[in-house]
């Protein structure tokens, strides 16, 4: 019995299903997970030592690459210095202020620790600012597990098949519509039904959770020119895409201010970072200054913001994203020709550091599109991946990512990886 097998089996004794985060647990795909005992780079290491090229990236923060050298020393005088106060920090400050500087639409910020924390803030802070109860989102936009949140949400949840989450009861999502990703015109009748009642949209400009799927421009200027319409407060999720397509996030890709913007990920630079924030009227509903509660014992911890300022600080550098978009885009180029070459139904699609592979002929632009592809075809493909040395996400539902240390030879390595694997399951 391999060491990964002993260590799930012992997991499993202690931790539901034996992992803290569903996806990691390989029920969608398969087999056992691989449990990771260091990482470098491009690269990390189970407990069999076995050398993987990572797709992951722990799911997007990791875009320097891991133990990125001048991140970890900030960490480590960061942690000399003690490692929680319960008190404000000047490094909050150059946080929040760096923040504020690289994304125009956030003129105030409120650090937090995780990504549901931010959405979930933002979502009740846009309700507290309107007066107002029911919110938009979008099926297969997956915005962390709040409860008003948990409806035919995306990631995880779509990897089980369940497409929302027990223990919700139905009053907390009875003011919760949620409408098909890229219909302009659902989003129309939306508002022409209920706009006076929508408190807000929230939306992820670049999904990642149902697989990488890109929203289109009309669907975002036209949610835009609604909410302003309607005085409904529209919130851009870019936990996921923030800093990881451009410097800006999505919102610089596609020229829309958004009210509210969540983050996370990237800001953390690995440890747990997370902020929401927008507009200084709407920020100012917040305590101490507003009715609308929030705080957490963790928000702005001295050490997980080194880490994350040091990672912001550092994706500033000239060529950073013209690079990290190159090689990203190198390895998708690589993959559709793969699919030409074998005349197989499969592609990939790519936007900043992030990517999609998609078992059907075309790139998907909806949650139904995404349904529809091949999910039998895709489990072999991630086990052939596996076995030669390739890590890539354990669900047919979550995006890839590449860093900045994805160099030519790594993306190389893995389109032959690709080759020898999608022939053998295409035979």
């Amino acid at each position: 019995m391999s060491v990964n097998e002993t260590l799930f089996q012992r997991a499993q004794i202690t931790t539901p299903g034996g992992v803290n985060s569903p996806v990691r647990a390989f029920r969608s795909v398969g087999g056992t997970p691989r449990f990771i005992k260091k990482a470098l780079g491009p690269h990390f290491w189970d407990a069999d030592d076995k050398q993987y090229i990572d797709y992951i990236g722990s799911w997007g923060p990791a875009i320097l690459g891991h133990a990125h050298p001048e991140v970890i020393a900030a960490v480590q005088y960061a942690a000399t210095q003690g490692l929680s106060f319960g008190a404000p920090t000047e490094a909050e400050i150059l946080m929040a202020e760096e923040i504020c500087k690289l994304v125009p639409s956030i003129e105030q910020v409120r650090l937090v620790s995780s990504g549901t924390e931010a959405t979930m803030s933002a979502l009740r802070l846009a309700r507290g600012a309107t007066k107002r109860d029911k919110i938009i989102k979008f099926e297969g936009c997956y915005h962390g597990h709040a409860d008003s949140l948990l409806v035919k949400a995306g990631s995880g949840l779509l990897t089980f098949g369940n497409p929302t989450s027990s223990g919700v009861p139905a009053d907390f999502t009875k003011h919760t519509l949620v409408l098909n990703y890229n219909d302009c015109e659902q989003l129309e009748n939306a508002f022409e039904e209920f706009g006076d009642e929508i408190a807000c949209v929230i939306v992820e400009p670049v999904a990642g959770n149902m697989n990488l799927i890109k929203a289109t421009e009309e669907f975002l200027h036209s949610m835009r020119r609604l909410c302003t319409a309607h005085g409904s407060i529209l919130i851009f999720d870019e936990v996921m895409c923030g800093f990881r397509v451009a410097l800006g996030g999505a919102q610089s890709i596609y020229n829309i201010t958004p009210d509210l913007t969540a983050l996370g990920k990237v800001i953390g630079g690995g440890l747990p970072v997370a902020a929401f924030g927008g507009k200084a009227e709407i920020m100012a509903h917040l305590a101490p200054l507003g009715g609308v509660y929030q705080a957490g014992t963790l928000s702005g911890n001295p050490v997980a913001v080194a880490a994350g300022l040091t990672t912001l600080k550092l994706i500033q550098a000239p060529d950073f994203y013209s690079h990290l978009s190159k090689q990203t885009q190198k390895l998708v180029d690589g993959l559709n020709n793969l699919a030409k070459e074998l005349q197989i139904d499969f592609c990939a699609d790519a936007i900043g550091g992030m990517f999609g592979i998609y078992f059907c002929k075309e790139v998907p632009v909806s949650f139904d599109q995404v349904m529809r592809a091949d999910a039998d075809m895709f489990k072999r493909f991630f086990h052939e991946m596996l076995e030669l040395g390739i890590y890539l996400a354990p669900s047919a539902f979550e995006a890839g990512f590449v860093s900045a240390q994805h160099s030519d030879s790594v993306i190389e390595t893995t389109i032959n990886a690709a080759r020898v694997a999608l022939r053998k399951i295409n035979m």
